[in-house]
């Protein structure tokens, strides 16, 4: 394998991942810790994510613990996830936080739908990009001695059948996520 499909595997793959990461954030009716990854706290002096100074459990589908490691952060973990914009109402019970994930509409359902489309759309933009960059490097070889015109052609076709493939994984990613979306 050529360095141009090393790079663009790896390209790809972490476009893939941050695609993974980009639609878990979408909410289910169902619990996940994956919702709250967009919450950040301000906690001794910084900003960090809550996943760094909590531990989040989910103990049945409808609902999430927060329990923070340090005790003082309670109050600004609740805060935070309140202000998140994720429509959650966190509710303190002694030193963990409860937040009861309340099943979606049918008209919230179809708005996460046209959501995910537009990550998704977003998603094959990103990938297109990777391609067209590795192309551009495959085509900056035709005047380089020892790389032939088959050379280059074969690069190309090798390069359109593992977009292909990627997109592929974007739009199964797509189907699982809407099919999570629509399921009640």
């Amino acid at each position: 394998m050529s360095y141009q499909f090393t790079t663009f595997t790896q390209r790809a793959d972490k476009t893939l991942e941050f695609v993974r990461g980009d639609i878990a954030q979408l909410r289910t009716g169902r619990a996940s810790s994956q919702m709250l990854d967009i919450v950040s706290v301000e906690a001794y002096g910084t900003r960090m994510k809550i996943n760094e100074v909590a531990n989040i459990s989910v103990p049945d589908p409808g609902m999430l613990i927060v329990a923070p490691w340090d005790k003082s952060l309670l109050s600004q973990v609740e805060k935070a996830i309140s202000t998140s914009g994720l429509n959650l109402h966190p509710v303190v019970d002694g030193a963990i936080i409860r937040i009861v994930v309340p099943p979606l509409t049918e008209e919230r359902r179809k708005e996460l739908v046209k959501l995910l489309h537009q990550k998704i759309e977003a998603a094959r933009v990103m990938m297109r990009s990777v391609r067209a960059e590795i192309k551009k490097e495959i085509d900056d070889q035709e005047d380089q001695a020892g790389v032939s015109e088959d050379m280059i052609k074969g690069d190309l076709e090798m390069l359109e059948k593992k977009t292909k493939e990627y997109m592929e994984k974007i739009d199964v990613l797509a189907t699982e996520k809407e099919k999570e979306l629509l399921t009640v």
